[in-house]
Formats: C-alpha cells, sequence, structure tokens
C-alpha cells in the first residue's frame, strides 16, 4: 500500500511536471491519494489488533495446554490407585467396581471444573475486548487491562479520575467510567472490587487523616459513581483502600509515584458459584470413614 503511494505521488509529479494536468485532474488525484492514505493506515490498525489478537490466543492455548496436562496427571494417579487396589485387595471385583465409581465421580467433577475455567477464560477475554474497543486512544492512554490468572483488572490513573489532591471524580473520567459501568452492566456474573492505591507522600488535608483514608475515599467515589450515576447493582460492588502499601514502582521517583497512584477496578467470577463446585467434590472412601 506504502509503495503504491509512492507510486502515484511520482506519477502526479510527472503530470505537473508536463504541464498537461488541469486543476480538476489534479483535484481528483489529490482526493485518491488521501483515499489510499487512509486504507493504508486502516490497514495498520488491522494489523496491530490482528496481532494483539494472535498473543491473546497464544496465551490461551498455553492455558489449555496446562490444564490438559494436569488432568492427564490426576488421570494417572488414580490409575496408580486402581492398580494397587486391584493388586492388594482380595475382593478384587466388589472393589474394583467401588473404585471405577470413585473414578467416574472424580472425572465428572473434574470435568465440571475445567468447564467453569473455559467459561471463565472466554468471558473474560470477550469482556476485555469489548472493553478495549470501547475506549478511545486518549483514554487507553490513562487506562491499562490485564488479565491475570482468570481476573481482569482495570487499573485507572490517578489524573484522570480525581481532581488534584482530592476523592472527588473529574468531569473528565465521566465517559470512561460509563464505558466501564456498561461492560460491568453486560457480564451479570461478575463481582467488581474497587481498590485505591497512593504513592508515598502524606497527605495534607484536615478531613483526611492519611494516605489510608484518601485510598478508601477515592475507591468508595468511583463504587458510588458506578452505583448512582451508572446504575450498576450495589450488592456486587466493594470499596477498598490500600493506602501506599501495594506499590507497583519504585517511589523514589516522580515516573515511579504516579504510576502508584491508582484505582483498580477488579473484576471476577462470582465465587459463590466456584464454592457450589468444591461443595459437590465426590468424597472418597477414606472421606466417608472418618
Amino acid at each position: 500500500m506504502k509503495h503504491s503511494i509512492s507510486l502515484f505521488t511520482m506519477v502526479v509529479a510527472l503530470f505537473l511536471l508536463s504541464g498537461c494536468v488541469t486543476k480538476k485532474k489534479y483535484a481528483s488525484l489529490q482526493t485518491e491519494k488521501s483515499k489510499l492514505e487512509t486504507q493504508y493506515q486502516n490497514a495498520q490498525l488491522q494489523l496491530a489488533e490482528n496481532k494483539a489478537n494472535i498473543k491473546s490466543l497464544e496465551e490461551r492455548l498455553a492455558e489449555a495446554q496446562k490444564a490438559n496436562a494436569e488432568l492427564k496427571a490426576s488421570y494417572a494417579a488414580l490409575q496408580n490407585s486402581l492398580d494397587k487396589s486391584i493388586q492388594q485387595n482380595s475382593q478384587g471385583n466388589v472393589n474394583i467396581s467401588k473404585l471405577v465409581d470413585e473414578i467416574n465421580a472424580s472425572n465428572k467433577f473434574i470435568k465440571q471444573l475445567v468447564e467453569a475455567k473455559d467459561k471463565s477464560d472466554s468471558l473474560n477475554m470477550v469482556l476485555t475486548n469489548n472493553l478495549t474497543r470501547s475506549l478511545s486512544r486518549d483514554e487507553l492512554q490513562d487506562v491499562d487491562i490485564k488479565v491475570l490468572k482468570g481476573v481482569v483488572y482495570i487499573s485507572l490513573s490517578d489524573n484522570m479520575l480525581y481532581k488534584s489532591g482530592s476523592y472527588e471524580i473529574s468531569d473528565r473520567a465521566g465517559e470512561t467510567l460509563s464505558k466501564i459501568a456498561k461492560i460491568i452492566t453486560d457480564y451479570k456474573d461478575y463481582d467488581v472490587l474497587v481498590e485505591g492505591n497512593t504513592d508515598t507522600d502524606p497527605i495534607s488535608r484536615p478531613n483526611i487523616r492519611n494516605n489510608w483514608d484518601l485510598s478508601a475515599l477515592r475507591a468508595s467515589s468511583v463504587v458510588q459513581a458506578l452505583q448512582n450515576l451508572y446504575g450498576v447493582d450495589p450488592s456486587r460492588l466493594t470499596a477498598a483502600g490500600r493506602g501506599e502499601y501495594n506499590p507497583i514502582a519504585d517511589n523514589t521517583s516522580a515516573a515511579g509515584k504516579q504510576r502508584n497512584r491508582r484505582t483498580q477496578i477488579i473484576i471476577t467470577p462470582k465465587l459463590d458459584q466456584f464454592m457450589d463446585l468444591i461443595e459437590k467434590a465426590p468424597e472418597t472412601e477414606g472421606e466417608q470413614m472418618q
């Protein structure tokens, strides 16, 4: 595409030098050149997006391979237990039948866990992609989105969210929070923790005692904005403050302090769904005898 634009420019130059191009023709050529440049820019953006999708798929493949290896190890352990039981137990057929039942129950439970994890991973990927697509380039400079161990982390810089030295939400943050709130509302099976973080500089405000207070107040401001302005169900929301004690950068530099002054919106699958699965885990014969 880039070579086409260069060739197009050379052709236009030759026509101009030869004196054979009318103003109308020149304007038409200029319009065509602009269209080609726009197509080239769009192609570059699409290429970058495709590379990001490929990286995401590679990460999911690695996780699936790891889960498959864990399942194979579990199966091998169960098979080993079965072999030992056959060798040691004089009531072979009866014990084998019981052990097969235990194996089947265990395999069913493992399958449920894998399906739950796969569903969670897929939803996280869709959630992250939808949120990234909804944010503008300017917004993405102040918003960092990551998925770690099945949890979505949305990190917002304090200079975008709050007025300087305050816990009041700025006008600038409204549009970004509204987009995040829409994603949260669309994914109703997730809980949301809003976590405030500060740097090590002490706060000097009569109504704020220290950085613990400031971080908690900032998290509370975001939670209340999500609830009151954007209709997020408050039963899904939790506000927390970690003060200066969860840094992600060195507090000895201005750049490090700026990274540490952040608010994280942490989106996780509801724990009660996984607790229900754990409670349904099959008991082994040894557990039943205790």
